[in-house]
């Protein structure tokens, strides 16, 4: 069993100031895994008041030295990936091919980009007289969910640090391993004491600490709408920053052409990756009307072919991450048989032969864009079909929603795909499955606001100066 019992501050592992702990419960098997501590505001304290010392010296810091400690963490995450991985698979489920593979690969990708962008970056720009200067935004509170564990803390981490910024990192209570491991791989490379912190604990606490902190400059987060929602209240006194990366409920446009059953099973079996924990997951699959039994017999096999077991097995699939996101997704299920949605695989309960552990049946409705289970974001492996009579009718639909995170379209004639990708008020839009670290990656409407990924990333964490008369002084 698991005992991360001490918070990352100032460059060393300490004990919390108030001893709590709290269990972690491995989803595939209702077993506790291990313990954590419970931080508290006083440990907040603590870690602000490092990183705010840390600052004057790591804002000065040329690109070179940045480079060299991000480069020293790519060394030692590379030795660790396995362990990452096999962490992932035991906080949240996730089968060991997808921990050790997407799951990881995504905190290394994020990695290698903010080295590429970092070496191109221009912080300073010569306008006319006046010099354009971007300079580290300060103390940042870094907040992430437990879904995407490397992904999400990775894309946060890497370019505060390479913009010259210092953090205090608040993981996910559900899924707190993998970030334990995260801070030992910086620990070893060398970031200087105070530049990077980190302290377990519940959102309610640490996060509202870190939001409402008046030496904390940024809070970037991910997660819920209604938590973001909260953030923006607590930061709202003291007029710092807010990132927010929140839910999404993203159409999935399939183009009546010839690859149709193709791409509905993509759509299908994409949607169950992650046991349908994405937030940019394409939940609502939109397809020709006309075709529609075509469509449901393809999603129908491709849904079927999505095999669910214990993670640690050769299984497509994992359980949910726990008892009470199991409990909130049957409900959803319920509600779209209440409301009359037709079931075309999966539904209720756990899938034949498992008695134990969160798993839920990979399910595909067909239905319409008014119902529940269309207007919100379930956050597991539940795809709802919706039929359209014409491309404008699609993009009505795709547009209809309180949601404006991702939005994928797949046809054969690309100037087609593109320009209803165009279309779509998203943030991030795949044609023909198309993915890029470079891409800026955020929401419009309520799924937030701010960019991440990439150059775009960077912009996050800065603040812009301008020095008038520069070039005539």
């Amino acid at each position: 069993m698991r005992e991360y019992l001490k918070f990352y501050i100032d460059g060393k592992w300490v004990d919390p100031v108030e001893p709590k702990t709290s269990e972690v419960v491995n989803p595939a098997t209702e077993a506790v895994s291990g313990r954590i501590s419970m931080g508290s505001a006083a440990d907040v304290e603590k870690a602000v008041a490092a990183a705010r010392r840390a600052f004057a010296g790591w804002s000065e810091t040329t690109r070179e030295q940045r480079l060299d400690v991000l480069l020293a963490i790519q060394s030692e995450y590379a030795k660790r990936q396995d362990e990452l991985g096999d962490a992932i698979t035991e906080e949240m489920g996730a089968p060991v091919s997808l921990g050790r593979g997407f799951h990881v690969a995504l905190g290394a990708g994020h990695l290698q980009t903010a080295i590429e962008v970092l070496r191109e970056f221009k912080f300073e720009e010569l306008r006319g007289s006046t010099m354009i200067r971007q300079e580290p935004i300060g103390v940042c509170g870094l907040i992430t969910p437990w879904n995407w564990p490397m992904n999400q803390t990775c894309v946060k981490i890497f370019p505060a640090l390479a913009t010259g910024n210092t953090m205090i990192l608040k993981p996910p209570q559900l899924a707190p391993f993998s970030a334990h491991i995260l801070a030992e791989i910086l620990d070893a490379a060398g970031v200087p004491a105070g530049v990077f912190n980190m302290i377990q604990g519940s959102g309610s606490v640490i996060g509202t600490a870190l939001s409402t902190h008046e030496d904390v400059d940024m809070i970037s987060f991910t997660g819920s709408e209604p938590v973001g929602v909260q953030i923006q209240k607590d930061a709202a006194p003291t007029v710092k920053r807010v990132g927010l990366e929140l839910g999404g409920k993203s159409a999935f446009i399939v183009l009546d052409d010839a690859a149709l059953a193709d791409n509905v099973a993509a759509a299908t079996v994409g949607m169950m990756g992650n046991s349908g924990q994405t937030c940019s997951a394409g939940s609502r699959l939109l397809v020709p009307a006309a075709r529609m039994d075509e469509v449901v017999a393809s999603a129908r096999a491709a849904c079927d072919s999505v095999t669910v077991g214990d993670p640690q097995g050769n299984f497509a699939m994992g359980p949910v991450v726990s008892k009470s996101q199991f409990n909130i997704i049957q409900e959803y299920i319920q509600k779209g048989l209440d409301e009359g949605a037709q079931l075309v695989a999966g539904g209720l309960g756990r899938p034949e032969g498992i008695d134990k552990g969160w798993f839920v049946k990979p399910t595909v409705f067909v239905g319409s864009n008014d119902m529940v289970i269309a207007r919100e974001e379930i956050f597991g492996p539940v795809l709802v079909i919706i039929g359209y009579d014409d491309i404008d009718q699609a993009v009505a639909i795709a547009n209809d929603s309180t949601f404006g995170l991702a939005g994928y379209v797949n046809g054969l004639d690309i100037d087609q795909v593109r320009a209803v990708g165009k279309r779509l008020r998203t943030g991030w839009v795949s044609l023909n499955g198309g993915f890029d670290f470079h891409a800026p990656f955020g929401g419009y409407k309520r799924s937030g606001n701010g960019r991440e990924w990439g150059e775009f990333g960077f912009h996050e964490y800065l603040e812009i100066k301008s020095l008038l008369g520069y070039a005539s002084a």
